[in-house]
């Protein structure tokens, strides 16, 4: 809101008055108004297109039986026996070093829909892991 309330016409303002000094052409000050404001506009578009299709879930309505959005998830490696937790978040929430993994991800798009005792086949670029769903639970909000 911050972008649109007071940086967009902030930027306008500035544009406005770099034109004041003449030739555009070589305004640096003018230059730099309207690269931020390319910037600002740009962001703005971004964050009303994430707004635009942002989903609201209910987490009372979630059961925790199945992998979803907002579940926390214990995987074996099925040749390792070795056990990750992973909790599944949106995008920008993400953060692999604290288990915090993108709906988005190769293992989380691998997980959704699955439940305790499921094996699932992960593809990911270093190549393909076997991982035996241990337990899932929902985060705690």
């Amino acid at each position: 809101m911050k972008l649109k309330t007071e940086e967009r016409p902030a930027v306008i303002k500035a544009i406005a008055a770099a034109r004041e000094h003449g030739d555009l052409s070589e305004n640096a000050e003018y230059h730099a108004a309207r690269e931020r404001q390319s910037f600002i506009e740009g962001r703005v578009a971004e964050l009303e297109d994430v707004v635009s299709r942002a989903e609201v879930i209910n987490m009372s309505q979630l059961t925790g039986e199945t992998i979803t959005f907002g579940t926390i998830v214990t995987v074996a490696d099925e040749d390792t026996d070795e056990e990750s937790v992973y909790s599944i978040v949106g995008p920008y929430e993400a953060d692999l070093s604290k288990g915090l993994i993108s709906t988005s991800s190769p293992i989380a798009r691998a997980l959704i829909g699955k439940r305790v005792g499921d094996s699932v086949e992960v593809r990911t670029p270093r190549g393909t892991k076997m991982f035996e769903v241990v337990d899932v639970k929902l985060l705690s909000v």
